[in-house]
């Protein structure tokens, strides 16, 4: 059955993204905001907007309890948590069949699963997954030093219920790993109210690739190409591209093949991204982990294959089977992302709320802009910066990073700071142009001397 009356538990562009998509298939559209956000985008554009409560998260967006009940008295039969929020928190699903909603994502047990790193290690490795080199959980800092003596320097701390770049430490030693271990655990506690680390060899001069998936739900999958991601800072991505042009078509098959396998095997539903570590110089991939949500970076993987992947997830939410078939899926071209934020950068990326006094977008063959700002709008103190995604299409990488260069330098945004300066100097940097980048290449060679100057 149809998705009939849709709730989206989100704010920003991807909730305007969602209502977009959800009328495309004739559904009705009910959005959840913060009394912050009641004269947004998705707001006014939405069938229905119901204030969950005031503008700080934690008593709006966050609360999953009222999410559900304002889901619940609006008559609605299906929820989309979008990315971020609660999209990744089981209780959130757990809450709607309680309800009798249906869930815009995975089963509750595997958000769990694939929730905790050490777990979805142990699917993938089921699965015939290539892994990182690394370990189990590790339970000292003595054990830490045992197992990076056998792993081999240098070696990343990581938290098994981590993301973002918390409860992360590269250590290049023994002494490293001992300190590393006190702070990456203490970190992941605080931020995750779980300590449990695991190591993995680490890679310095890496890529970071995704594979865009959809899946039933009763083991069969679809993959949409290639994400990537390598463009960081913080662990945090500043630009993505489909698909992967450095990876060659052997290494691209594996990739597709260990991804879909390892989705397929777990009999995961709606939509997934399974990441890796492309090791350039082995020509090597290693699986990372899965998100079990639809990611900021989407955009790309629609623009290379032509497919609405929020559309698609409406409709296996709804009981539809996958719209698409392996055999269907054809990339053309190549997709370049840059989100856009509103942060000081000279001022080490703080962000930077305010309102928007003049909004001049791109415009051209091949430019899509997905974003929920426009002029006098206001950029509220309490949530992401991030105030759009600005992607691109060309005929190969070449034609796509040509147009990003020209959308960017028409992109104009006054009244407060944004990151579109950053992003011009990226797309102009000749390691750029020339696809010489790697995870850790915007801080070790573009912010090495500070932030560029427009």
């Amino acid at each position: 059955m149809a998705v009939n009356r849709l709730f989206i538990a989100n704010r920003g562009e991807i909730a305007l993204r969602i209502v977009r998509a959800a009328q495309g298939l004739n559904a009705e559209t009910v959005v959840g905001i913060s009394d912050a956000d009641r004269g947004s985008a998705a707001a006014k554009l939405a069938d229905r907007a119901l204030v969950l409560g005031p503008g700080p998260a934690a008593k709006s967006y966050l609360d999953p309890r009222l999410v559900v009940h304002a889901a619940k008295a609006a008559g609605c039969d299906a929820l989309h948590p979008g990315y971020g929020f609660l999209s990744e928190r089981a209780i959130l699903p757990r809450l709607c069949a309680e309800h009798g909603i249906a869930f815009v994502g995975p089963e509750p047990d595997m958000i769990d699963a694939l929730g905790d790193k050490l777990q979805a290690r142990a699917m993938a490795k089921a699965a015939g997954v290539p892994l990182v080199p690394g370990s189990e959980e590790i339970a000292s800092a003595a054990d830490a030093r045992r197992e990076a003596d056998r792993i081999g320097y240098p070696v990343l701390l990581k938290a098994s219920a981590g993301g973002g770049g918390r409860g992360m430490v590269i250590a290049n030693n023994a002494e490293e790993v001992e300190a590393g271990f006190h702070k990456a655990s203490a970190e992941a506690l605080a931020a995750f109210n779980d300590g449990r680390l695991f190591m993995e060899r680490f890679v310095p001069q890496a890529r970071h690739v995704e594979v865009q998936l959809m899946g039933d739900g009763s083991g069969k999958v679809v993959h949409f190409g290639e994400r990537d991601c390598s463009v960081q800072r913080r662990y945090q991505k500043l630009v993505e591209e489909a698909p992967c042009t450095a990876m060659p078509d052997r290494v691209r098959k594996q990739l597709h093949k260990a991804a879909v396998a390892l989705a397929s095997s777990v009999q995961y539903r709606n939509a997934g991204t399974a990441e890796f570590l492309y090791d350039v110089a082995r020509e090597e991939v290693y699986f990372i982990e899965v998100n079990a949500r639809i990611q900021v970076e989407h955009p790309v993987s629609e623009m290379i294959t032509g497919f609405d992947l929020v559309q698609e997830q409406i409709r296996i939410a709804g009981g539809s089977p996958l719209s698409a078939t392996q055999d269907k899926v054809r990339v053309t071209g190549h997709a370049i992302e840059c989100r856009i934020n509103a942060e000081d950068v000279g001022r080490g990326f703080i962000p930077v709320p305010g309102r928007i006094t003049g909004w001049h977008v791109p415009q051209g063959d091949g430019i899509r802009l997905d974003s929920h700002m426009s002029e006098g709008a206001i950029i509220p103190p309490f949530y992401d910066s991030m105030i759009g995604k600005l992607i691109v299409h060309g005929s190969d990488r070449a034609d796509a990073v040509a147009k990003l260069t020209d959308a960017l330098d028409q992109f104009r945004v006054e009244g407060v700071p944004t990151t579109i300066g950053l992003h011009r100097a990226i797309v102009r940097h000749p390691d750029f142009i020339e696809n010489r980048i790697h995870t850790r290449w915007l801080e070790q060679v573009l912010l090495a001397d500070g932030a560029p100057q427009e």
